[in-house]
């Protein structure tokens, strides 16, 4: 047996199969007719593996209460090692239904209503609506974008922030959405190094770890002891091989009074077991998923040098910032001189696109776009296409 879903320029209809990122057009106020760029999945078939393993799952018939043993972990400890050099131990995992759930579950463990939680914007909006739903405050660290075409950290106003905010807990997001960004170890480092000094709690949400096309991915937790002592480090399979209906994540706690505040507000939650078939999925990608994996990869890279060059050779007004890490591209528009509204209504209205607003990832967002380049590249290249027709 060999893999066989490795033809990544199919196009393959997503249409009425209860998908978010398709189906869901009119209800959310798009037109029905709208090309969906927008939501952080691929339009790829996963790993033939997992959908064997899957099928086999369906097969028995029975869906009970289900957990996993040991051989879980070692999948996916062998897979942490391998691609981040990362040794994990099994004491310190806890499964949850998705790293979002995780997040806010740890905004309800770590602080008390009223206090004050840390984000680097502009950053993935749920971060916003985890700490702001749960009644506690949201301080932010604005990145910055560099002469070099690459945003980076404000230590200054970071420290300063956490200080006088009485800031208890930081969300990191590494590699960064929407940014691109693939923190340098030094950089996190110096992030770390301001969080003990503070006694602040740092939630690592490292989902897109395994999309990294320039520098390389270091797990926040492994860089020091100290930090290992004050993380909560998110991973998930759903980004890397498609998987998200399967809301299912591995987070992982050393620290055992932190796992504890942690366990408890699960409980709290109702939350135990979680869907034998995102356990089975997971197995199946870390253990068979490797070739699948690399091919995909490559081709999504080429898609980032593909937009790269379409957009050097066709929007002078338009500039992509450099990305090292996922696969959501974020398009700077400030020199076409259109508002933000404007834009969004050009885009949807006029070139029928659905991409994701700059303004949704905070304030400093708002004359950027986000676009999904995980897709069939003759519908990347429709989109930009569509893009450019609304401003030339």
């Amino acid at each position: 047996m060999s893999e066989r879903n490795l033809d990544f320029d199919k196009v393959i209809d997503r249409r009425n199969t209860r998908c978010l990122k398709y189906d869901f057009a009119k209800r959310r106020g798009m037109p029905e007719d709208v090309l969906p760029l927008w939501v952080a999945d691929m339009d790829f078939a996963t790993s033939s593996y997992i959908e064997d393993a899957l099928i086999e799952c369906a097969k028995h018939g029975i869906f009970g209460y289900s957990e996993v043993q040991t051989p879980y972990f070692e999948i996916l400890a062998n897979w942490l090692k391998k691609h981040h050099n990362w040794d994990v131990q099994e004491k310190c995992l806890i499964k949850t239904p998705g790293v979002v759930f995780a997040l806010a579950m740890a905004v309800k463990a770590y602080t008390e209503i009223g206090e004050s939680v840390l984000i680097q914007t502009p950053v993935y909006y749920p971060f916003y609506e985890v700490i702001r739903d749960n009644g506690r405050k949201i301080v932010e660290n604005e990145l910055y974008l560099g002469d070099d075409n690459r945003y980076h950290i404000d230590f200054e106003d970071f420290e300063k922030k956490i200080i006088s905010e009485k800031v208890r807990l930081f969300i990191l997001c590494s590699p960064h959405n929407p940014v691109g960004c693939v923190w340098t170890a030094e950089e996190l480092i110096k992030l770390g190094d301001i969080c003990v000094k503070h006694g602040v709690i740092v939630v690592s949400d490292e989902i897109h770890a395994d999309f990294v096309f320039k520098g390389r991915h270091h797990v926040f937790a492994s860089l020091k002891k100290e930090f290992e002592n004050i993380s909560i480090t998110c991973t998930s399979p759903s980004k890397t091989f498609n998987l998200a209906s399967m809301m299912m994540s591995n987070i992982f706690i050393p620290n055992h009074k932190l796992k504890g505040k942690f366990r408890k507000e699960l409980d709290a939650a109702g939350t135990s077991q979680l869907g034998i078939m995102g356990l089975v999925a997971c197995e199946a990608a870390y253990s068979k998923g490797e070739e699948w994996y690399r091919s995909m990869i490559e081709y999504v890279g080429k898609n980032i040098e593909f937009t790269k060059e379409y957009i050097a050779e066709n929007m002078p007004d338009v500039s992509m910032i450099d990305i090292e890490g996922t696969y959501l591209v974020w398009l700077d528009f400030h020199k076409t001189g259109l508002s933000a509204e404007e834009l969004d209504r050009r885009m949807i209205h006029n070139a029928k696109l659905w991409l994701d607003s700059g303004k949704i990832f905070g304030k400093s967002g708002e004359d950027f776009q986000r676009i999904n380049v995980a897709c069939p590249r003759n519908i990347l290249k429709e989109a930009l296409d569509r893009i450019k027709g609304i401003l030339y």
